[in-house]
This record gives structure tokens, C-alpha cells and sequence, in this order.
């Protein structure tokens, strides 16, 4: 499908209606928790759980979400959503004695993990920066500006670069320090580091701080020069302090995913020797990420250390996958990039969709089949990726 052929203006509006039919009324129809903020789970089969836990990555997406749908389509529904994530973030999950955020809640808002994880606190960054850049939520800029000196002081290795993964809630040494259970014990991750670094960059947009700066230009390099594969521009996934890496995998849809993120960095630094040097790197980066696309635009999951595949299609990884090219399409001039988009989104339409009951389904396995032993939403399936794929997707391609 080469590039002449795409309507881009039928494809921004299908987006479009995406994001504000399908993802986000979804979440305003179905999550609302009258007793404050947002529900916690809702199963493969769309079954509320009233009850279950609510993740702080969860609500720091959903303020993320709402704050860019307003920021771009001015629909006053999508900030008073926005608000009520801040609110319930700040006066709920924000810890006001050691500072930080909490992992995760109770369904009545109480707290139940109180750990530090830092990518949490990265995504909670995330969401308020936004809210600041719709609106310029002043409350919500100085918790955001609170959390990044959190981050800086007690994840920042000063040492040996990056940043560790997690503390206790006094921010202590915690031993178990993974995002999950699929994850490496490890110091370091990339994932943890790509969830900083975007952050940071939706933070400067609005708080053009030295400090800030200078944290991002320090990941930037840590990317293309210490995780990037110098044989085949995988980004490795877990380090140990020194940063030794300890895996084998190759993740497709965060190499994908960083491959515009970086791009996005130094664009928003405005530094023109770095994004020379972004556009060189983030090339190689998604050009090894689409080896793991299929021939009906969809893309595996990731690449085993023993050369076997994870064959589900998850939906993270095809929205990442739209972005991705999307920017390959805008700002590497990879004319044939803009219909691989569309083919993509042709897949996630007929696949991933759901246009009966709303949002979009965790995956289809490997045998073809809807994956409803996942959420629908939930602890990790939030409407970041899927509306952000809409809403950048839709913006980059309106410029």
C-alpha cells in the first residue's frame, strides 16, 4: 500500500472518531467510580470488579488521556474527566508525608501497596504535564514539578547514569524491585527509562527548567549509546547497576514505540545536533522493531533469547506500531510508511476493535482467537496507548 494511495483526511478522522466514540466514551460510560476517581478492573468479558485494586499507571494514563483529548478537540467533558484524575491522584494516591506515589489503592482509596515504583511516578508526571499543556492546571504543574525532584533524588543514579526501578515508601532499599511478574529483578530497565524520558519531555514542554533539560540530554545518550544493540539496534531490556545486560529478548512494540518517543525528545529540547543524531539512531531502532511485522500490518510481540516468538498481538503494540510509522512517514520522509500506518490500522479495526461494547480487546492470540483472559480494563489496559495513537497520529499527520 504505497503512500499516494492513503486518504490522510479519511484516515485522521477515523482516528478521531476512534478516540472520542469508541476508547474514551467507553471510559466515561463504564468507569466512573461514584465513590471517586475511576473503577480498577473490568474483565475480558466487560464484567465490572467493583472491588479491585486501582493502579496508580492506571490513573496517571486516564488524566493523560482525557488532558490530551481536550487539549485537542476543547470538548469541556474531556477536562472535567481530566480533573477528576487529578483529583483523585492528588488527594489519594499522592503520598503527602514521604512524597511520591503510591503503587496501588484499595477500591475505597486507601492505600494498599505503598511502594515507590518510578515508573508509576513517571506516568503520573505524564498525566499532570499534559493537563498543564490543555489547560495550564497550576496545581497540577507543581505536583508534577514535585514528583520530577522525587525521581531525581531518589532514583537518579549520579553515579553510573539512569535510574533505578523502585524504593519502599520512605525510599529505601526495596528487594524486589520488578514492574511484574514477566520482568527481570533487575536495577535498570529500559522500560522504566523510556517511561522517564517521556515524562520529562511532556514536562520541559511546559517547564523549561535547566535541571530537566540536562536529565534528558543524560537518557538520550544512556538510549542510543549504552541500551541500543550496536549489531542489530534492539534496545536491551534489563541491566543490572553497572549496566550489564542481563536478556536476550528483542521487544518489538517498545522498540517501536521508543523510536518515536526519542525522536519526540529531542524535538522538544530543540537541539539540532540531537535530532541529527535521533533521526540516524531512531531509523535503526524501528527498522529492527518491523521485523516483527506481519504480512497483514500486524506486529508479534516479541523475539525470545532462544529465537522463538511470542506470536499474540497485543494491542499496545499496534498502536505503538501506527505512531511509529507515522513518524517515519513525517519526519524520516519513508513515503511508504504512511500506508503501512494504514494498514495497520486496518488490522486493529477488523481485530482489536470493539464496536459493540466499547474499547479495545488485550490482544488476539496466536491462534486468531480475542484474548479475554486479559482485561478490558484495568491495572495495565488503560486508554493511553490506543487514544494516544489517535490523538498524536492524528496531530502529526494535521501539521
Amino acid at each position: 500500500m504505497e503512500a499516494i494511495n492513503v486518504d490522510i483526511e479519511h484516515f485522521r478522522a477515523e482516528l478521531l472518531d476512534n478516540v472520542e466514540n469508541n476508547i474514551l466514551n467507553y471510559w466515561i460510560g463504564k468507569m466512573v467510580d461514584p465513590r471517586g476517581g475511576f473503577y480498577g478492573r473490568r474483565d475480558g468479558y466487560d464484567r465490572l470488579d467493583a472491588d479491585a485494586p486501582k493502579g496508580a499507571i492506571l490513573n496517571g494514563r486516564i488524566l493523560w488521556s482525557f488532558a490530551a483529548a481536550y487539549r485537542v478537540t476543547r470538548k469541556p467533558e474531556y477536562l472535567e474527566m481530566a480533573q477528576r484524575a487529578k483529583r483523585y491522584i492528588i488527594d489519594n494516591f499522592y503520598d503527602g508525608e514521604y512524597g511520591g506515589i503510591y503503587w496501588s489503592l484499595n477500591a475505597d482509596g486507601t492505600p494498599l501497596d505503598t511502594k515507590k515504583q518510578f515508573y508509576a511516578i513517571g506516568f503520573v508526571i505524564y498525566g499532570l504535564s499534559e493537563l498543564v499543556r490543555a489547560c495550564g492546571d497550576e496545581e497540577a504543574l507543581d505536583y508534577a514539578k514535585r514528583l520530577f525532584h522525587d525521581i531525581e533524588q531518589h532514583s537518579r543514579d549520579r553515579e553510573r547514569g539512569g535510574y533505578i526501578e523502585a524504593c519502599t515508601r520512605e525510599w529505601d532499599e526495596i528487594a524486589d524491585m520488578r514492574l511484574s511478574d514477566k520482568d527481570e529483578n533487575e536495577k535498570k530497565t529500559m522500560n522504566t527509562h523510556l517511561h522517564i524520558i517521556e515524562p520529562y519531555t511532556n514536562l520541559y514542554r511546559v517547564w523549561p527548567d535547566a535541571e530537566l533539560r540536562d536529565a534528558i540530554v543524560d537518557l538520550l545518550h544512556i538510549f542510543f549509546d549504552v541500551m541500543e544493540d550496536g549489531d542489530n539496534h534492539h534496545l536491551g531490556l534489563f541491566f543490572d547497576e553497572n549496566w550489564v545486560r542481563h536478556d536476550h529478548e528483542q521487544s518489538f512494540g517498545h522498540d517501536i514505540e521508543a523510536s518515536w518517543l526519542l525522536l519526540e525528545a529531542t524535538q522538544a529540547l530543540g537541539d539540532n545536533d540531537l535530532i541529527a543524531k535521533a533521526l540516524s539512531h531512531t531509523w535503526n531502532i524501528a527498522e529492527a522493531a518491523l521485523q516483527g511485522r506481519c504480512h497483514d500490518g500486524s506486529m508479534l510481540y516479541e523475539r525470545h533469547g532462544n529465537g522463538s516468538y511470542d506470536n499474540d498481538k497485543h494491542w499496545w503494540v499496534q498502536a505503538e506500531q501506527v505512531v511509529g510509522l507515522a513518524y517515519l512517514y513525517k519526519f524520516h520522509g519513508y513515503d511508504k510508511a504512511l500506508g503501512m500506518a494504514v494498514e495497520t490500522w486496518e488490522y486493529i479495526k477488523g481485530n482489536l476493535v470493539d464496536r459493540e461494547g466499547g474499547e479495545w480487546y488485550w490482544s488476539r492470540k496466536a491462534d486468531g482467537s480475542i484474548n479475554r483472559d486479559d482485561d478490558k480494563a484495568g491495572f495495565w489496559k488503560c486508554p493511553y496507548h490506543n487514544s494516544r495513537m489517535c490523538l498524536e497520529t492524528y496531530t502529526v499527520l494535521g501539521e
